[in-house]
């Protein structure tokens, strides 16, 4: 085992610019474990990394959300993990490999109910809601949490989060469709605002979790209860939005950013190591993927740009 193959781009641009290319197996340093990739996610963020948008250092290899078999390291040999890894795919080499290294403190032993592919879609949007609900929000039993962008990936993975914490989700979409949430908004037919209102008895919610950001920023500030919490985690369409202060100091709300990207190894391993029991009792539910070779992996990143979201895309790096 002394070469591999790897999905590489050495500059900025649209999935077309991809490349299996033939590299050396990487090295585990001290504090490194060398992972064999059985399946790994492609996530819209993987296809921004290589359109430039994180400002990834070239050449590199993409792939942050994986599932593999340890090779050697730190006293894992031989164990079946999963992984979202901190700085894959712009700082450091990421999963759409056959071999990865892994820091030590970023390993975290893969539920025993997932398949390899399955585990594989687990986790940037699972650590990104359980980042948002759990660490910023403080979600607690009882409380209504409302969750924009509910039809995406991230909000999908939050309702059942909320709802294995003992919450009551209102998810609120552009568009109607599936949903596990109690109450789901088409903001294409309702106002957020007068519609929230309504399905809480004109209280408002206690925690919501904006997954969309933009010109919805204000509408769902306005949809908290007294002493709500808003946890923004992303922005789209603008970066600039505005508010009453007013009306949010007087109704003693809280506004809490979170960005996963700046998450630690070992505070990523956590998240995922307090997911495993709600994947393995059932309350959590892996989403359905469609796996594709390496070969195809163009193909399989211009789904993803295109938004299709009939299943989560992965790649099989070493075929059975």
């Amino acid at each position: 085992m002394t070469d591999m193959q790897a999905l590489r781009f050495d500059r900025y641009g649209a999935p077309s610019i991809l490349r299996v290319e033939t590299l050396p197996v990487p090295e585990p340093g001290p504090n490194e474990a060398l992972v064999r990739v059985e399946a790994a996610a492609i996530n819209p963020s993987d296809v921004k990394i290589v359109a430039g948008a994180f400002g990834a250092s070239l050449p590199r290899t993409p792939g942050r959300d994986f599932a593999g078999t340890v090779i050697t390291g730190g006293g894992w040999d031989g164990r079946k993990i999963w992984g979202s890894g901190a700085g894959f795919g712009f700082a450091r080499d990421g999963a759409h490999a056959q071999y990865v290294l892994v820091p030590l403190d970023g390993l975290s032993a893969r539920p025993a109910s997932l398949t390899a592919g399955q585990a594989s879609a687990v986790g940037a949007p699972h650590v990104a809601a359980w980042s948002a609900l759990v660490h910023a929000g403080g979600i607690k039993v009882g409380e209504v949490v409302l969750v924009t962008g509910a039809l995406g990936a991230v909000g999908r993975a939050a309702i059942q989060i909320a709802h294995w914490k003992g919450a009551r989700v209102i998810g609120a979409d552009r568009s109607a469709g599936a949903s596990e949430a109690d109450v789901l908004l088409d903001l294409s037919a309702v106002d957020l605002v007068d519609a929230v209102r309504g399905a809480t008895g004109g209280r408002g919610v206690d925690l919501a979790l904006d997954a969309v950001g933009g010109p919805l920023f204000e509408p769902v500030l306005k949809s908290l209860g007294l002493g709500g919490r808003h946890v923004a985690i992303t922005s789209v369409g603008t970066t600039r939005v505005e508010f009453d202060l007013a009306d949010f100091y007087h109704n003693r709300l809280t506004l809490t950013g979170v960005d996963t990207a700046k998450l630690r190894p070992s505070e990523i391993a956590a998240i995922l190591d307090a997911l495993r029991p709600g994947f393995d009792g059932g309350a959590l539910k892996a989403p359905a993927v469609r796996g594709w070779p390496l070969a195809s992996a163009i193909e399989a990143y211009q789904a993803v740009a295109a938004g299709d979201a009939t299943a989560k895309q992965i790649l099989l790096p070493n075929p059975v």
